[in-house]
């Protein structure tokens, strides 16, 4: 889980950096983040922890003592077997019940800090419009953060032509005590101003007028840098979001909506043929084309133009509905893949526990070391072939179904093979053994006939 916290931190640093967030913002992220990371964590660890468990219980020999004893493997896997299937139902349970409500307030405080503004308002030598009708240039500011120089301030007048402009050799930059304002102190400064001159002539004149000062003052509205909270109803339509019974009744639906739209398209489709075919057999009689009255070639011309219009528009409409038909398949393959991913969290502990458990067994190595080489190895295994079910599933190569449970469906006899290994005492990792095998076929090779 920390691995996980990390790659998130390093992901998402630039969109939490530097936008003045309070302490528990980050740690309310980061909380809701393992929560939605617990997914992944969970079988990695199940397959690393028995990994390490049986690996040490083998090099320190205990194995052999459990079956000196008259005790065989499977039966001294019972217990583990037994608070692993405890962990997937638990599992299954956090899967329909907390992950849902975990990723509905992670996805929706994630998204309000990513738009969040940066807290760094007059950032050194540019020109920055983070206030409505002011552009500051800030030179250089002392380590402080506070404390400016050569400052230039451009402001917008009544009219959109109207410049104001300020120069400040100095000024110091504060918030006011309720945090709603920015306040600029210049100090040692001059504001050059547009005013309009005459009005009586048909092009007046501009009068510009030049302040000195020893001291003033500017407040810039903050209410625009608070972070505000997106109402969660608007995410609550995401299959991440939703239990399993939520993402049936949307299956529902959605599948009674597209067998709805088949229908309509087909009876739209088949009122068009209707016009426009005429079956073989049909004692419809046609009309001679001299029955037709038209005068001279622009008749001809709108008429066609007339039925090309037509076609075309026939065209749009099927493509747009066929586009419609096509979307809300892809929508329903999701959520039914979300529906099946429910229970796969679970099945994936269990078949990462024979795949560890035996793997441990065999290789008799405790510790960090050799068991999370192997660990990381099965993992990224099962993880590639997920994700690619997945996306197959997503885009319709695969049924969702399929996608869902295609990792769990290879694995699986791969633990049944490793347990069956480590049951018969099957040197599997011995390498002296392979170094054996491969002389002896060296020998057998090179021997005349």
């Amino acid at each position: 889980m920390f691995v996980l916290l990390m790659l998130f931190l390093f992901k998402y640093i630039d969109d939490l950096i530097g936008k003045g967030f309070q302490w528990y913002i980050i740690l309310e992220l980061m909380m809701y983040n393992s929560a939605t990371n617990l997914a992944m964590a969970l079988p990695l660890s199940v397959l690393l922890s028995s990994i390490m468990t049986y690996g040490s219980l083998g090099e320190n020999y205990e194995l052999v003592a459990i079956k000196s004893a008259g005790i065989s493997l499977r039966r001294a896997m019972y217990p583990m077997i037994v608070v692993v299937f405890v962990i997937s139902i638990a599992a299954f349970a956090f899967s329909d019940y907390m992950l849902p409500v975990a990723n509905l307030k992670y996805f929706s405080l994630l998204y309000d800090a990513r738009k969040q503004k940066s807290a760094d308002l007059l950032p050194e030598n540019i020109f920055s419009n983070r206030f409505p009708g002011y552009t500051i240039r800030v030179k250089h500011k002392d380590p402080d953060g506070q404390t400016l120089h050569d400052i230039m301030i451009y402001h917008k007048g009544t009219l959109e032509t109207n410049l104001d402009v300020t120069f400040a050799k100095s000024g110091l930059m504060y918030r006011s005590k309720d945090d709603l304002f920015l306040i600029l102190k210049l100090k040692n400064g001059v504001i050059y101003a547009e005013e309009p001159g005459d009005q009586g002539n048909s092009m007046p004149r501009l009068r510009l007028r030049r302040f000195r000062f020893k001291e003033t003052e500017y407040k810039f509205d903050l209410s625009d840098f608070k972070m505000t909270r997106t109402d969660q109803s608007e995410f609550r339509n995401a299959s991440q979001m939703m239990n399993l019974k939520q993402l049936q009744h949307y299956v529902d639906s959605s599948q009674r909506m597209v067998d709805s739209n088949v229908k309509i398209n087909y009876a739209l489709l088949s009122a068009y043929m209707k016009y426009t075919t005429v079956p073989a057999k049909s004692k419809v009689k046609a009309f001679p084309a001299d029955s037709i009255k038209m005068n001279g070639q622009s008749d001809k011309i709108n008429v066609l133009n007339n039925a090309s219009s037509e076609v075309h528009q026939i065209l749009d409409v099927l493509r747009n509905r066929a586009e419609m038909h096509k979307e809300t398949n892809r929508g329903i393959r999701r959520y039914v893949l979300e529906y099946q991913k429910k229970f796969t969290l679970g099945a994936a502990c269990i078949v990462l526990f024979l795949i560890g458990a035996p793997l441990g067994a065999i290789i008799r190595k405790g510790g960090l070391g050799l068991p999370v080489v192997v660990s990381v190895i099965f993992f990224l295994i099962y993880y590639i072939i997920g994700t690619i079910g997945e996306k197959s599933a997503k885009e319709g190569d695969l049924s969702p179904l399929v996608g869902a449970w295609i990792s769990i469906v290879i694995l699986f006899p791969i633990g049944l093979f490793l347990s069956y290994k480590a049951a018969t005492d099957s040197a599997l990792f011995d390498m002296d053994l392979y170094k054996r095998f491969f002389k002896r076929f060296k020998l057998r090779k090179t021997k005349p006939v």
